[in-house]
């Protein structure tokens, strides 16, 4: 029976709504659920880091075997899996037990996003429809993002933390009693082969390291054991990338990366990431601890900056139809960059240009993620599907553990520097802004001088990320300007 695409684009929708509003969720109940549970600092770390974990180490794993029992057949068991986490995870009556839910959140997440977003690409064979389709896709998942802390502050006002988790369970029930009738399956012709293994592992052994290592740095700075993760990481890639060459059938087709428009789209979403990561974290520090607003108010504030993305990534499809995609990719980093220089003028305290560049940036940055996701899937060809979206959802973790390693030190450095210790102030005060917050009271003017450096940071990542976004749109005018030709895979 062939079904209406559209309507089974509505069907993928609600997986995409789901992962977005589990992630933003948990920030809100967290207090609540740390207390109950009587989770330590370094459990709760665990408690938010073991989803992106498990979700950025099997990403690659997932697209391929996507590829090999069909998208819908992934999807579904997905779906299920989260469900049953999720209900695991509501009712958890430890830290041991809600971190072992929410790996297998991540892991069950791993197979969502490159199922809809292979399916997507089969679904609409078409680039200009599959880049309206991808648009409200990307639509979907920052609504979530939106709607989440809202939505997990009315559960929690009148539910347990509990409540969180299981916001999501009727939205999988939904998917698994539409998604055989409204989804098609798509499977390879050729017989399925064997997922290989050892380069499972080892894309596990690569990645794992790597994303741990990268936290570390954030949240730590600079030492030896998080380096030699990240070290350790990049040998065991190594290794992979040496395995998948000899391999018939590999985890991973690197002929995916011959293609130029498919390096460059990928490039795009990494960068992009990286500098939106940063960005954020230096923002919601500075509106808390240099502006002085609170938790609700800041998030408050941050609102605009994901309603920009929604409507940009509604957009870009739009002008796309009508203008090259290179080009409204190229205006989309333009704008971005520009929003970056208005993030270098803000001076202590002044919350309202911040929040004019962070709407500027992130409607600017979302012509590209709409836009180049298309161009990746047109890039490969439909079989290849599935390991092309896992390829690009692994670039967006890293993007994101990279930004807030990299800039978030960058803008720690610069605050170390620039910041003048008053007489009397401990040293203490130049490790971060918020040490100095703690002692302020103590310390006539160390306030002031502490929120004076950062903010000089934060012009400096502001400045940073707009060199980067500026010079991001050169290359996407000059090198997405042809239509992407799939990538030719011997059957």
């Amino acid at each position: 029976m062939k079904t209406n695409p559209w309507v089974g684009l509505a069907v993928l929708a609600l997986p995409t709504l789901l992962i977005a509003l589990d992630v933003s969720v948990l920030y809100v109940a967290l207090p609540q659920l740390s207390a109950d549970l009587r989770a330590d600092a370094t459990e709760q770390l665990w408690i938010l880091d073991i989803y992106s974990f498990m979700l950025a180490g099997f990403l690659v794993t997932m697209g391929a075997l996507g590829d090999r029992i069909g998208r819908r057949r992934l999807l579904l068991i997905g779906a299920a899996a989260f469900g049953v986490a999720s209900i695991v995870a509501a009712y958890a009556t430890s830290p041991a037990l809600l971190i072992a839910a929410r790996a297998l959140l991540g892991i069950a997440g791993a197979t969502l996003m490159p199922s809809t977003m292979a399916l997507i690409r089969n679904m609409f064979p078409d680039p200009k429809r599959m880049g309206v389709a991808i648009g409200v896709w990307f639509s979907c998942f920052m609504g979530g993002m939106t709607l989440g802390p809202l939505v997990g502050g009315l559960l929690l006002e009148h539910f347990w933390w509990g409540s969180a988790f299981l916001l999501g369970v009727p939205f999988m029930v939904l998917l698994l009693v539409t998604g055989p009738i409204l989804l098609p399956e798509y499977k390879p012709a050729r017989p399925e082969h064997p997922i290989d293994l050892a380069s499972v592992a080892l894309s596990l052994a690569a990645i794992l390291p790597v994303i741990y290592g990268l936290k570390a740095l954030a949240r730590d700075g600079w030492h030896a054991p998080a380096l030699a993760a990240v070290a350790v990481g990049v040998a065991f890639g190594a290794v992979f990338v040496r395995r998948q060459r000899i391999l018939a059938e590999p985890l991973l087709d690197l002929r995916l990366f011959a293609n130029r428009v498919f390096s460059t789209a990928l490039g795009i979403m990494l960068l992009g990431g990286v500098v939106m990561a940063g960005l954020s974290l230096l923002s919601s520090l500075f509106l808390q601890d240099v502006a002085g607003l609170s938790p609700l108010a800041t998030g408050v504030r941050l609102i605009p900056q994901n309603v920009a993305m929604v409507i940009g990534s509604m957009v870009a499809p739009a002008l796309a139809r009508k203008l090259p995609s290179a080009t409204v990719t190229a205006l989309g980093l333009t704008l971005a960059g520009l929003g970056l220089l208005v993030v270098t003028q803000v001076e202590s305290g002044d919350a309202g240009l911040l929040v004019v560049g962070l709407v500027l940036a992130s409607a600017g940055i979302s012509f590209p993620m709409a836009l180049t996701m298309n161009l990746i899937l047109a890039a490969a060809p439909p079989e290849k599907a599935g390991s092309a979206a896992s390829i690009s959802e692994t670039s967006g973790e890293f993007g994101i553990a990279v930004g807030i390693a990299t800039l978030g030190s960058l803008g720690t450095l610069v605050y170390r520097s620039v910041l003048d210790l008053p007489d009397g102030a401990p040293a203490a005060a130049k490790s971060s802004l918020t040490a100095a917050v703690a002692i302020a009271d103590d310390v006539p003017g160390l306030l002031n001088a502490a929120r004076t450096a950062f903010t000089s940071g934060l012009n400096v990542v502001g400045a940073v990320g707009a060199v980067i976004f500026l010079g991001l749109a050169v290359a996407a005018a000059v090198t997405l300007r042809t239509e992407p030709a799939p990538v030719t895979v011997d059957a």
